[in-house]
């Protein structure tokens, strides 16, 4: 297991990474991670045909100062720059500076001998294209888990 984190505010761009500091880096070099970048690499290192990680992530979101109250914000776990749809979590805030605490996780299986990046990003909230996503979210106390299953 590692576990990466980031509890400083920061305002995330649309389509952007969420930054991460180590706080209990992978000892095994499965996960590969530069302190205070919002990429990650996952290594397929297994005598199987495959490797498998769960991948949990947890934090609060926000409309920032400026930013339209109501309107549905979201983070999502990226596969090799692709938002996985179904990771993605959503927060509608009612006011701007209103933090709301959302939780992802997927199953990411890597094939031997291969690597693939993994990140966090701030993707829209918006599900049915009738309105503009926010261009900018804050973050703050985020937390991505990473576990080697198989």
């Amino acid at each position: 297991m590692s576990e990466y984190v980031y509890n400083e505010l920061q305002s995330v761009d649309l389509n952007a990474p969420l930054l991460f500091n180590n706080s209990i880096p992978c000892p095994r070099g499965n996960v590969f991670h530069n302190s205070g970048d919002g990429i990650f690499s996952l290594k397929g290192n297994t005598n199987n045909c495959f490797a498998r990680y769960r991948v949990t992530f947890n934090g609060n979101i926000s409309t920032p100062d400026g930013g339209v109250a109501g309107t549905p914000i979201a983070v999502a776990i990226a596969v090799n720059g692709e938002p996985r749809p179904t990771s993605r979590a959503i927060f509608t805030p009612q006011a701007v500076d209103e933090y709301g605490n959302v939780t992802s996780t997927a199953i990411i299986t890597v094939p031997r001998g291969c690597c693939f990046s993994l990140s966090v990003r701030a993707v829209s909230g918006i599900t049915d294209g009738t309105a503009a996503p926010a261009p900018t979210i804050n973050v703050i106390n985020s937390n991505l888990v990473i576990d080697r299953i198989a």
